[in-house]
């Protein structure tokens, strides 16, 4: 799903590693960015969804509270309350270690476009450093 985008911002040549987490713990998910980050230069992208199929006001404020916690860098995410709960630990565990701070740049879900309201999809998109 990322890599059009990438390419897009980047432009066609660059290096790619991609990586599965499955459920590494955070300090194990930082050890492999900070193995990877080569300086300013260097991008992570750690893709997941946020809360599955709750109605649209449940969705959020679940989305909503998961958000804060990322921001703040400590949550303790489930994968209920992210999907790519493991990865997204492991960046901010590296964000935590470089001291970086997180940036919510918006938070939707699929209630927000022509999608039913019942059962969402909740998307976040955060910066780091």
């Amino acid at each position: 799903m990322q890599v059009p985008f990438l390419q897009r911002v980047l432009g066609t040549r660059f290096a790619l590693v991609p990586i599965i987490v499955g459920q590494a713990s955070p300090s194990e998910v930082a050890d492999v960015l900070d193995v990877l980050w080569d300086g300013d230069e260097t991008r992570i992208v750690v893709s997941t969804d946020l809360s599955h199929y709750h109605g649209y006001y449940e969705a959020r404020t679940l989305d909503r509270d998961t958000a804060a916690a990322i921001v703040a860098r400590t949550p303790r995410l489930d994968p209920c309350d992210a999907c790519g709960a493991f990865p997204v630990q492991g960046i901010l565990e590296s964000a935590r270690r470089h001291d970086l701070p997180v940036s919510l740049l918006d938070l939707r879900n699929s209630g927000d476009t022509a999608g039913p309201r019942d059962r969402v999809v909740g998307y976040g998109a955060f910066a780091v450093g």
